[in-house]
């Protein structure tokens, strides 16, 4: 099964110029119907606190992603801003399937207080799941196959607590996008290989490519499997890179060396890591 991670430099609080960028990303790479489509975090209008301006009020973000998903016959793993009942702003995933529907809403558990998002965007209080088929009309030999997907956003790497969360829940694929700055890029990598490794699953960590005013962001997405193994690496362009996924190999590898079973939540417990 095919993933498409679209690594594109957002244009500022644009939306218009943002989505002409990404229709020209994927009018020049092949996309496989049945396949998974990642966006960056914020895609639509880089990491902004203008919550005035780069909040899906109307929808439009909501909208293309669904357009975006019934034109490929992919599942997309996307992005937007969207106000809570406070009028503070949620950071959210938006999972939209091949025929439109809303497949699964994740709000970014742990903003990222260091860069101030914590003072504009409320915390998320739900590790989130859904299921992704493969399969499409060009698919034949995917048809069936299925994974159960975790969806994080950029910061809540640091924390693996939400992943372990997702892994219980059954995950077998974590989708990271994030604007990670190029200071810290050996901090994500490094931190999406560990989540891989220790949840013994895919890890899709897609990074923005470019710049904002404030910072500069060197893209270096990059997809491990579930021994922490490298499948696909991206430079610091914007582009498109398709990756095959195998989740029978992940079944395979936690079978055969079953980790996961060892755990120990009643002492984790009393330990207050909640597990």
């Amino acid at each position: 099964m095919q993933i498409h991670l679209f690594q594109c430099d957002s244009a500022w609080m644009d939306k218009t110029e943002t989505f002409a960028r990404v229709d020209a990303m994927m009018a020049r790479h092949a996309i496989l119907a049945g396949g998974l489509i990642v966006l960056p975090e914020m895609f639509d209008t880089g990491f902004s606190f203008e919550l005035e301006r780069t909040a899906d009020g109307d929808e439009r973000t909501l909208e293309y992603l669904i357009a975006m998903a019934m034109r490929t016959g992919c599942t997309v793993h996307g992005a937007r801003t969207v106000l809570s009942s406070d009028a503070r702003g949620l950071n959210r995933t938006t999972v939209i399937g091949p025929e439109g529907a809303v497949l699964c809403e994740y709000d970014k558990v742990h903003p990222f207080s260091f860069g101030k998002e914590s003072e504009f965007f409320t915390g998320g209080t739900e590790a989130k799941q859904y299921r992704w088929s493969g399969g499409g009309e060009n698919d034949k030999e995917n048809v069936g196959a299925s994974w159960a997907v975790c969806p994080a956003i950029c910061y809540d790497l640091r924390f693996p607590e939400l992943f372990r969360a997702g892994a219980a829940m059954g995950a077998e694929l974590f989708v990271v996008p994030a604007n990670w700055p190029a200071a810290r890029q050996m901090h994500r990598v490094t931190l999406a290989r560990a989540r891989a490794i220790e949840n013994q699953a895919v890890v899709v960590c897609l990074n923005r490519a470019g710049r904002d005013p404030h910072l500069v962001y060197d893209g270096g997405s990059v997809v491990f499997d579930a021994k922490g193994e490298v499948l696909g690496e991206m430079g610091s362009a914007a582009g498109v890179m398709t990756v095959e996924v195998d989740v029978d190999a992940v079944r395979q590898w936690r079978s055969a060396f079953p980790a996961l079973r060892d755990r120990r939540d009643e002492i984790y417990a009393r330990w207050g890591t909640g597990g």
